[in-house]
């Protein structure tokens, strides 16, 4: 169903034909009627002429008011109407008025349809006041009386003219416009009233003497300079008020993204405009912004009358703008304006600083006969400063509000951002599915920032954030917790199919990332949680997919489920933390001691000095729980310190002088970055006066092989002592033996898990081949952990491994065990054969054989 403002849209104003037709009707049979009924309809012709003079003058607009497209004016004409009701036969009356409106209506040179409508209107309205003066008693004097007669054919006219108005804005605009006419109405009214008794003073005055017309003269000239200076006072603060509210409007719609908004439709209502545009260019990663509000349109339009050519002069000059009929402009502009079209315009930059960020445009100045003139540049010129500011102020906010919810460097969301977001997932989380949170921990960042410098560590950042971002489901928030840390959430069936998204993004990160001067590989360790099993809110579910990616960081590359195992070991390691210190200063920590064997005929080559602990309360804690938590509080000085100088008295102490006990002690990846430690170890064997050949320091292979020259100083400080150093846990990490050759090693302890898989794994027993061969290529020894069979003993053997360390031999054993363990091998010795010679195994304090 069409409305009735589209179809004024779509016919224009042949519509007001509707309205035009009727009253010119009425008209006529109002003519006709007076002629028949009035003794005199017609006559004096002179004074006719005479009011006829006053009525045009008096259709001057004084006071000019629009509603959307229309004009309403609110003139002097019931003064002299007055006069003409009083003086002029019923006929003569609408003869002079009507005369009066199409010379008016002339003068303005308004459309066919707009012409016809004004003149049938006022021939309508006198013609039926005629009839109301004829039916009402005859007029005699300028008594009271006349005066009722008087102001109700005045009233007629009013009041006929109103409801013709309305009538056409309703036909041609829909009813909302008529009732906001009407809504209007009161003032010309109240004007109308006024000008009624205004006329009836002069009437007053000229039937006591003709006189008095040189005096009301004076009078009308002097109140018309007095209402002129006044209605241009009245505009000025009206436009003020406009302002101030714009501006207000603007501060508050800056804070919520609302600011076009409120900003276009008030100032068209400012300007009496018919469009009034704002165009922002894109900027960052704000999009370009092109929206207008039209007098009669319902929100914001993506169009602009103005052509871009003009548009873009103002943006190159950083000037005004100014075109139409009262504001000259250039001939090209005007004719691009036209061809547009539209009739006039202003175009004014919007500045901050010495930069343009876009403009505002009004196009279009209401009525056909209304124009901007040069007194409107200012205005909205000012208003165009108050709403660069705002709009400055509104990026502001939106980017510190950006900024408070993402990461600076890969502009992904934050930790902030994303908790939010997963709060809001789990109470929408529909029956059936997980909302599954995983945590990618970047492993070796710290060793590229250190080697490369952190612009390089950046770049790794921010390729990981591209590489998460386009391989991630698009359903998927991808956001960067902090530090080497990327955190994804999504919905997913269950917890399997989110480890196999897992997977899958972390072999995407893991392919080689190629840079200018550089190549790198990068792993990562991967954390996952679910709610519900995890957590029923984003606190949970990040503390413990915190807690999965420590974990999967144990074994590089690994990827961890969250499991209630992890979370009551941590709740663990955080209680341990004051009883550890305790422990120390007591000296409740015990330090045992595993044999290393020459794996041709088990000979004792030295121990390995290992720290044990039994809480009271917890029984015995595992050394990587005490361990992490002395690396965390700052304790593990202390914790080296003791176990260094149990070894060394021991070794000291040592009753076997044919068979010197030579000692190994486990040094941290924090204790090498220790530039004093090289002189403590100095001390304490000059204390224990232990040979510094007998020590050996034995470094994890992620502590030593870091990629970087940064734990070197440390160790050859430590070689010149004449210490021995040993890489721990080899082939845990990505090294290569070839670094080996630039460290001041001396052994190679060949990882557990790979000696354990040798007999059964070909890939293991290649692996701890290739070490062996190539560290003995190097001059370096090599040491076997986590030999635990015969058949593991016999391949070590084949391949030419020396030295062995497991449970085939012994476990870590108090020092007196160890003592006894010795004494066992010495008695253990008959001269029967070589291959006869084995050790004798040991039980341990619970009586199990060791």
């Amino acid at each position: 169903m069409t409305s009735r403002s589209a179809v004024a849209r779509r016919y224009g104003t042949d519509l007001a034909w509707l309205i035009t037709g009727p009253l010119a009707f009425l008209a006529v049979i109002c003519c006709l009627l007076i002629a028949l009924v009035s003794q005199q309809p017609y006559g004096e012709w002179g004074l006719g002429l005479l009011l006829l003079t006053a009525l045009v003058a008096a259709h001057l607009p004084v006071l000019s008011f629009v509603v959307r497209r229309q004009t309403l004016s609110a003139t002097i004409t019931e003064i002299p109407l007055v006069l003409a009701l009083f003086y002029l036969p019923p006929l003569t009356l609408v003869l002079v008025a009507t005369l009066a409106a199409l010379i008016a209506q002339l003068r303005r040179r308004l459309g066919p349809a707009k012409f016809t409508f004004n003149v049938a209107r006022s021939a309508a309205a006198t013609s039926l006041a005629g009839l109301v003066l004829l039916a009402l008693p005859p007029v005699g004097g300028v008594g009271p009386g006349t005066w009722g007669i008087l102001f109700a054919g005045v009233s007629t006219i009013t009041l006929v003219t109103l409801a013709a108005v309305v009538g056409v804005i309703t036909l041609l605009q829909g009813w909302q416009a008529g009732l906001e006419v009407f809504r209007t109405s009161t003032v010309p009214l109240l004007a109308a009233g006024v000008n009624v008794a205004i006329g009836l003073i002069i009437l007053l005055a000229l039937n006591t003497t003709y006189w008095s017309l040189l005096v009301l003269g004076a009078l009308a000239l002097t109140a018309a300079v007095v209402y002129r200076s006044y209605a241009h006072f009245l505009r000025q603060h009206r436009t003020l008020a406009d302002i101030y509210e714009l501006t207000q409007a603007m501060t508050r719609s800056g804070q919520d993204g609302t600011l076009p908004d409120a900003l276009l439709g008030r100032v068209r209502a400012l300007m009496q405009a018919e469009y009034a545009t704002l165009w922002l260019p894109a900027q960052g990663r704000h999009p370009e912004v092109l929206l207008t509000s039209r007098v009669d349109g319902r929100g914001l339009l993506d169009f602009s009358k103005i052509p871009a050519a003009v548009r873009e002069r103002v943006v190159r000059q950083r000037q005004t703008v100014a075109l139409g009929a009262r504001l000259g402009g250039d001939r090209d502009q005007l004719a691009m304006l036209r061809a547009a079209p539209a009739k006039d315009a202003i175009i004014v930059p919007l500045r901050s600083g010495e930069a343009v960020i876009g403009t505002l445009e009004v196009v279009n100045r209401l009525s056909d006969v209304g124009h901007f003139t040069t007194a409107d540049v200012p205005v909205i010129e000012t208003v165009a400063a108050h709403a660069a500011v705002a709009l400055e102020n509104s990026r502001l906010v939106d980017r510190l509000r950006h900024d408070a919810y993402h990461d600076t460097l890969t502009t992904l969301p934050n930790r902030r951002r994303i908790s939010g977001a997963l709060d809001e997932a789990v109470k929408i989380r529909a029956p059936g599915e997980v909302v599954a949170v995983l945590l990618f921990d970047v492993d070796g960042l710290r060793q590229v920032n250190e080697s490369l410098g952190h612009a390089a560590g950046d770049q790794v950042l921010a390729e990981v954030a591209d590489r998460l971002r386009a391989s991630a489901p698009s359903s998927a928030l991808v956001g960067r917790a902090g530090g080497d840390e990327f955190l994804v959430t999504l919905r997913l069936e269950n917890a399997e199919a989110a480890l196999q998204l897992a997977a899958r993004l972390r072999e995407e990160i893991r392919a080689e990332m190629v840079f200018e001067a550089f190549t790198l590989d990068v792993d990562t360790a991967v954390g996952v949680a679910v709610h519900p099993d995890h957590g029923s809110d984003a606190a949970t579910l990040l503390q413990r997919v915190d807690l999965a990616a420590t974990a999967a960081k144990s074994m590089p590359g690994s990827i961890q489920l969250f499991n209630p195992a992890l979370e009551s070991r941590s709740l663990r390691r955080l209680g341990l933390a004051s009883d550890l210190r305790k422990a120390l200063d007591d000296g409740d920590l015990e330090v045992y001691y595993q044999p290393k064997v020459t794996l041709r005929d088990r000979r004792l080559v030295g121990v390995e000095c290992l720290a044990r602990w039994e809480h009271p309360a917890h029984g015995e804690v595992a050394p990587e729980d005490f361990v992490a938590v002395a690396e965390h509080t700052g304790q593990l000085g202390r914790l080296t310190e003791i176990v260094l100088r149990e070894g060394l008295r021991r070794s000291r102490d040592w009753g076997h002088a044919a068979q010197p006990l030579a000692v190994a002690v486990n040094l941290s990846a924090r204790t090498l970055t220790d530039r004093h430690f090289p002189d403590q170890v100095r001390e304490l064997l000059a204390e224990y006066d232990v040979p510094p050949q007998r020590l050996t320091f034995e470094i994890r292979e992620a502590g030593v092989l870091d990629g970087t020259d940064r734990p070197i100083p440390t160790l050859r400080r430590l070689r010149d002592l004449g210490v021995r150093l040993s890489v721990d846990d080899f082939g845990t990490g990505s090294s290569s033996l070839a670094y080996l050759r630039r460290l001041p090693v001396q052994e190679v302890k060949v990882d557990r898990s790979f000696v354990q898989g040798m007999a059964t794994d070909p890939g293991d027993l290649a692996i701890v081949n290739a070490v062996v061969t190539l560290s003995q290529q190097f001059g370096l020894a090599v040491v076997a952990e986590g030999v635990e069979s015969e058949l593991t003993l016999e391949l070590l053997q084949d391949i030419g491994c020396e030295i062995g360390q497991g449970f085939l031999f012994s476990r870590p054993l108090p020092y007196e065990r160890l003592e006894a363990w010795f004494g066992a091998q010495l008695e253990s010795e008959v001269p029967v054969s070589p291959d006869a010679r084995r050790l004798r195994v040991v039980p341990d304090v619970a009586g199990n054989p060791r």
